[in-house]
């Protein structure tokens, strides 16, 4: 069976890619559209629940927001007659998708070592562990902390240079589709084992890391070798539609906001709280060490924020969230600084949208972490998930920088404090 006439379907549900074709964007349009009132979020929910080709970049998950959303060609009549129909508001942002996905990556060439200029497989990354280790044995240990749902194991790598440091937990690519986000983590990584800065070299002689690069391998890997779009992980809840959002599925307010009961959906929040064993996995491991860590820190893509918790309500607020939003501040200016890049920041519910069941707002709302943050990186929409290679090392740089920032004001706060 081949895909042909099924694609249109099944790109959005994820079973075109098991039969073996490479999904293509070719000439679908990316537009962003406007959610001003219920009939118009039913009406884009309803589109994510039976796409028919439609796919969205943010999933409609309330009013008074802007969404992207992927138009295929054989839908923009339809398009635009609903756009009329509903009094939507929508701008073209992108004439055809393909474009970018073409370009988002240099020719492929030979390379000697591990680089930047380009975005690495998993057995990739996995393989440069190795070297460092090898390098870097006195420091680093590489830690497997179990096996996805098809059989990748999950792989952390630890750097620490003495007894009593405060811990970062550092998680990434838990939406297969940011790219962008494993990249930066390996960025930051070799940074604190190579840089001169003595800000850096602060970074990595005072603090424990515990760095997860790919935390949804299967979806990753997807990514790579079938649909360069997809989100979730790769579990098949039913028939047709596979995959979990991970991002939606820890427990502590789960289901409560910004998520879906329906599995064919971006946001599908999983039959139950913590049920992916990808999911599991990072909890478990995050467990082990949990007494030393002070911070979880989550790297997604895109829109420039920084994020804290909760997601699951604007009114409920963080004892801590003062504190938050002053290392926030720092933050955002040192980011700034290089680049010109402004980051806006804030509580999740507040300053994006209601999404409940993340991992910082589990590993600070259930198991108390002091701090749980999630970085957006770049871009605002001119690229989204389809960030080009030559802005890894650009992005990666500002985000170490405000790091340096957030955790400078944060000592002088009284956190990250060494520990007996």
């Amino acid at each position: 069976m081949k895909c042909g006439s099924l694609a249109l379907l099944l790109l959005a549900v994820g079973v075109c890619g098991t039969f073996g074709d490479k999904v293509r964007f070719d000439n679908y349009r990316l537009y962003e559209v406007s959610v001003k009132n219920e009939e118009q979020l039913k009406v884009l929910q309803y589109l994510e629940q039976f796409p028919d080709g439609y796919s969205f970049w943010e999933s409609p998950v309330q009013t008074n927001m802007n969404l992207r959303m992927v138009v295929p060609p054989h839908k923009f009549g339809d398009f635009e007659e609903m756009m009329e129909r509903f009094d939507m508001e929508s701008s073209l942002k992108v004439n055809n998708v393909q474009e970018l996905v073409d370009n988002e990556r240099p020719e492929r060439r030979k390379r000697e070592g591990f680089g930047w200029d380009d975005y690495h497989t998993l057995d990739e990354m996995y393989a440069w562990f190795d070297e460092l280790v090898a390098q870097y044995g006195n420091i680093l240990e590489i830690e497997s902390y179990g096996f996805s749902y098809e059989k990748r194991e999950m792989k952390a790598i630890k750097l620490s240079k003495k007894a009593g440091n405060p811990g970062i937990f550092l998680e990434s690519n838990i939406h297969a589709r940011e790219w962008i986000t494993s990249a930066t983590a390996t960025w930051i990584l070799n940074q604190l084992l190579t840089s001169t800065d003595p800000a850096v070299q602060d970074l990595a002689d005072n603090y424990d890391w515990y760095i997860l690069p790919v935390i949804n391998p299967d979806g990753f890997a997807y990514t790579k070798d079938v649909n360069r779009m997809w989100r979730k992980n790769r579990y098949p809840h039913t028939i047709l539609c596979y995959g979990t959002d991970m991002n939606r599925n820890f427990p502590g307010h789960w289901m409560e906001g910004g998520a879906s009961s329906v599995p064919c959906t971006d946001t599908y929040a999983g039959p139950e709280a913590g049920s992916e064993i990808e999911s599991q996995n990072v909890m478990n491991y995050f467990l082990k060490y949990k007494d030393r860590i002070e911070l979880y820190l989550s790297f997604h893509s895109y829109g420039q924020y920084m994020l804290f918790p909760f997601g699951h309500n604007g009114a409920e607020k963080s004892d801590n969230y003062f504190d938050w939003m002053q290392m926030g501040e720092a933050a955002a200016i040192a980011l700034y600084e290089k680049y010109k890049t402004k980051y806006q920041i804030g509580t999740t519910a507040d300053v994006l949208y209601i999404a409940s069941g993340s991992s910082p707002d589990w590993a600070h709302g259930v198991e108390g972490a002091p701090i749980g943050v999630t970085y957006e990186f770049r871009d605002q929409g001119s690229y989204g998930f389809i960030l080009p290679a030559d802005q890894i090392i650009p992005n990666a740089e500002e985000v170490l920088d405000s790091l340096v920032a957030f955790f400078t004001e944060g000592k002088s706060l009284g956190y990250f404090q060494a520990r007996p």
